[in-house]
């Protein structure tokens, strides 16, 4: 599904940061658009940044079901900044309905991450895509081997090294040592 993603700009709050730049919300089925200017109040500007396909994959939807979970189900738009470019300083990357894909773009810190609330419609579509493709799995406990207790352990150190310093050597090592 087409996803068109809305950034807002507005002025920065620091010397360090001429504006700060927030996916604010997103545009289902929206077509190609490159940095279009959609509104402007004074500083702020709001632009259609541009569109990413949404994909749904069977193998994630235990990350679909965290999701829809949250008190406000929500997709990812992840941003790279393109220096150079103060006309379009973003690009966008991908926008994702799983929060565990959201994260590894996190962890990099190379990405901006915005979570953007879903619209009724796509809420609606993601839910019925788990409820086609989703199996629970069934945790099952490892079980340990049968280890032997009737072992004579000697201490963990290795008997080839002489010492009487050796501090793992279990009592009985250190006399076969002393004689």
């Amino acid at each position: 599904m087409p996803i068109g993603v809305v950034v807002k700009r507005q002025p920065g709050v620091t010397r360090w940061a001429k504006y700060a730049w927030k996916a604010t919300s997103i545009l289902p089925g929206a077509g190609d658009a490159h940095w279009r200017e959609l509104r402007r109040e004074g500083d702020v500007v709001e632009f259609h940044a541009g569109t990413a396909t949404l994909e749904l994959f069977g193998a994630e939807t235990e990350a679909y079901v965290h999701g829809l979970g949250a008190q406000v189900p929500c997709l990812y738009v992840i941003m790279r900044q393109m220096p150079g470019t103060p006309e379009a300083p973003f690009e966008i990357l991908l926008v994702t309905a799983s929060p565990y894909e959201a994260q590894d773009y996190c962890d990099t810190g190379e990405e901006l991450v915005e979570k953007v609330a879903m619209t009724p419609g796509i809420e609606a579509w993601v839910r019925e895509f788990v409820e086609l493709f989703h199996e629970d799995e069934e945790f099952v406990k490892r079980r340990r081997h049968r280890e032997r207790v009737d072992k004579v352990e000697d201490g963990i150190g290795d008997p080839r090294i002489g010492g009487v310093g050796d501090v793992y050597a279990s009592p009985a090592l250190q006399r076969r040592r002393m004689q």
